[in-house]
């Protein structure tokens, strides 16, 4: 039962902050996932809310999306998620690193576990460090963006900030911007997906799909709340704690605690 309730919450609020944000549904699920469940099913789980979610998202906003930012950042992102979802896949098959003993456990440190834990702390800065907060690219970079964003997002789902940083200065509106993130999260979601449904199949029967259903349908009535708020401003301190707690949870995937 604390699974449903933590999980469905931080789907609840998270929807509804990253609506908004470039803080990322993704980004704060794979923690919290990886709670209850091995690292790598946890990537897979939370790709799966986070694509059902952007399709919610997509009927409520995406008339508003930019044709021309998505045939230049989105389109290049769809070869660069498959290549890092792929990647993702080639980690969680590469065994273990290391393993010890602490807190009345076995921690066990692979490759897999290092990685998502990097990423995890390097794009939680992005919230927490005003020189990266303010970290903008010109649009003439944008494939280059799409490229980037792709490959992170098939890796781990940390695209938001990478997306955010590279449409800033897309001369969107902002209801523009939110939609046209939304259709992107969705190329990169569905190609990643193509890649992670061999381990979706292979663990299927350690997948709770009554949670994975509660999670999903939070994160619906969270986006819809935040469509409802979208004029309002996303509070600084709100950001910095979610980013501190990511560099906790960071450190313990790395460390194996997790």
């Amino acid at each position: 039962m604390t699974q449903y309730i933590l999980i469905s919450l931080v789907c609840l609020m998270g929807a509804c902050l990253t609506l908004f944000s470039g803080f990322g549904l993704g980004t704060i699920l794979v923690p919290v996932f990886s709670l209850f469940f091995p690292v790598e099913l946890a990537v897979v789980l939370t790709a799966i809310v986070h694509f059902l979610n952007n399709l919610f998202k997509l009927a409520l906003l995406g008339k508003h999306a930019s044709m021309e930012v998505l045939i230049r950042f989105g389109i290049p992102s769809i070869p660069a998620a498959l290549l890092g979802a792929w990647l993702l896949s080639a980690l969680s098959d590469s065994g273990v690193l290391y393993t010890y003993q602490a807190f009345g456990k076995t921690c066990i440190i692979t490759p897999l576990k290092l990685t998502i834990s990097a990423l995890m702390l390097l794009f939680s800065l992005f919230e927490i460090l005003p020189m990266l907060k303010t970290v903008s690219f010109d649009k003439k970079y944008l494939s280059i963006g799409g490229i980037l964003s792709g490959f992170f997002g098939g890796l781990s789902g940390n695209q938001g900030a990478l997306r955010s940083a590279f449409l800033l200065r897309a001369g969107l509106t902002k209801e523009s911007f939110i939609a046209t993130g939304v259709v992107i999260a969705c190329f990169i979601d569905s190609s990643r997906l193509v890649i992670y449904f061999k381990n979706f199949r292979n663990q299927a029967g350690a997948i709770d799909f009554y949670l994975l259903a509660a999670a999903t349908l939070f994160a619906f009535a969270g986006s819809f709340l935040g469509t409802r708020i979208l004029k309002k401003v996303t509070i600084a301190s709100v950001h910095t704690m979610v980013a501190v707690m990511l560099i906790l949870f960071s450190i313990l995937i790395g460390t194996g605690l997790l």
